[in-house]
């Protein structure tokens, strides 16, 4: 059998999905609750926060992830190109990831200093770490069902990271530190390094490197860089990515200052209070006794499920009528749930959820895809060029995913400091207030709109990514 269109054991698919479930612990807490850590467990000005976030992400988009994809598609062991990245960063990467959202009592310019540390280390494990292990589902099968089926499995990993952080991390980051946040983050996160590094471990494990590059492909950085330069997916691709993450950056973000702030608690409580009793009365309190922790993560989890519920729609729908178009259809009305929240007033809680659960759904269609189409511009990149350089095309996704996370995050802080956002006080004014409403409807979907223009300059239609895999398996054999 050839091996690049060896099918997938379900085994293999578990194991290199808990190589994303490990990075999505991380990766959704900084999305989540890094501007929150900064501003209000830390102490830092949303200004400043702003300008760490801003400054340290796009010095990790744009240039840790480039070096380390040209160093992993020139690493050559008895494991493979990208296996050992995973390997070997796995405890590096949690031992950052704890230091991260630690509060080490400093004056002011040290608490400044540590956080630029830190995210700086943070955020290079995290790419020495996820860059290699994106690239590694473009080598592990050449088989485009299979790699859509893996894209699956590996998204639905993500969701359970996602609904972890989102649903239930920031009650059980109060209980934790009985009231102390500090302390409860820290709990919180030493736990999920512990677990983060053993899944990666169980990835390295798992996988197999199946398509390697033949011995007389040889290129130069240089030569990469500019088969890059004129690949036009890859192009649209980068560009793609950066907006989505910078959306999903804004609004993830913003989301708990929007509970915190402007969502009506004794509406909120009212709403979800039934089914708070019916946990209550299974002997399952996950939410702690804070009614804005509670309605913040049954919101998300609304939200979540529902994703999970579009992911199992995706692969059919991306075979049958091909990647782009189902991204681009579904992505666009995804966005239109996200408009909806400005709205909104504090009290109109079933709108708020109901919005959540549908842009979720449709949103969630659209998740697998995007990984799946960066492994189709690496194929295209090999069709076009009779060269295979998978992990610095994958590292469009890492700039892309970087400079989106870099970018939402610090404009989310940005906002809020521009709309005089004050950490910590019991009432904000009206004009911030205003901001935090913009921050997860208006401003986050403009992102999400120019990927939908974007898309249709894309050219990897459903007649050619048939074209270029029954190609490419005839010069594999």
């Amino acid at each position: 059998m050839n091996p690049t269109t060896e099918k997938l054991s379900i085994k293999e698919k578990i194991g290199y999905s808990l190589g994303d479930l490990a990075a999505n612990l991380v990766f959704q807490t900084l999305m989540t609750y890094l501007a929150y850590f900064y501003t209000d467990i830390y102490g830092l000005s949303p200004k400043d926060s702003s300008i760490i976030m801003l400054v340290v992400g796009l010095i990790a988009a744009f240039i840790f992830n480039p070096i380390i994809g040209a160093i992993a598609d020139r690493t050559a062991t008895k494991w493979g190109k990208f296996r050992p990245w995973i390997l070997f960063t796995s405890v590096p990467l949690g031992i950052i990831a704890l230091l991260a959202f630690t509060t080490p009592y400093f004056s002011y310019s040290g608490k400044v200093i540590y956080a630029v540390i830190t995210y700086t280390l943070l955020l290079l494990f995290y790419a020495s770490n996820n860059l290699p292990y994106s690239a590694l589902s473009g080598v592990i099968t050449g088989d485009m069902k299979d790699r859509n089926s893996l894209s699956s499995y590996r998204f639905v990993a993500v969701m359970f990271a996602q609904f972890f952080v989102q649903v239930f991390m920031l009650g059980i980051i109060k209980t934790a530190g009985n009231g102390d946040k500090a302390i409860g983050i820290e709990k919180v996160m030493t736990v999920l390094a512990i677990i983060g590094t053993i899944m990666l471990i169980i990835t390295f494990l798992t996988t197999k490197e199946r398509i390697i590059p033949k011995p007389e492909q040889k290129s130069s950085l240089s030569e990469d860089i500019g088969d890059l330069s004129k690949n036009k997916p890859w192009v649209i691709m980068l560009t793609l990515t950066t907006l989505v993450f910078i959306t999903l950056a804004m609004k993830g973000g913003a989301y708990v200052y929007y509970f915190e702030n402007y969502v009506n608690k004794q509406q909120l409580t009212h709403f979800i209070q039934p089914l708070l009793d019916t946990l209550a009365s299974m002997g399952i309190n996950p939410f702690g006794e804070d009614p804005i922790s509670a309605g913040f993560g049954l919101f998300n989890a609304g939200g979540i499920i529902f994703m999970i519920v579009g992911i199992t729609f995706s692969k059919k729908l991306a075979d049958k009528y091909g990647k782009r178009d189902i991204f681009r259809l579904f992505l666009f009305i995804s966005t239109l749930f996200i408009i909806a929240f400005y709205f909104y007033s504090p009290e109109s809680i079933i709108l708020m959820f109901g919005s959540q659960i549908l842009h979720g759904f449709f949103y969630g269609i659209t998740i697998p895809i995007l990984w799946a189409m960066i492994a189709d511009v690496a194929d295209y990149s090999e069709w076009k060029n009779n060269r295979r350089a998978t992990a610095i095309i994958f590292s469009a996704m890492m700039v892309g995913l970087k400079a989106g996370l870099s970018i939402g995050g610090s404009l989310t802080t940005w906002f809020l400091s521009y709309f005089e956002y004050v950490p910590n006080s019991l009432t904000q004014s009206e004009t911030a207030i205003n901001g935090i409403k913009l921050l997860i409807s208006v401003f986050p979907s403009v992102p999400f709109l120019i990927g939908v223009g974007i898309l249709f300059f894309y050219e990897i239609n459903k007649k050619m990514e048939l074209q270029i895999e029954s190609e490419l398996k005839e010069r594999r054999q």
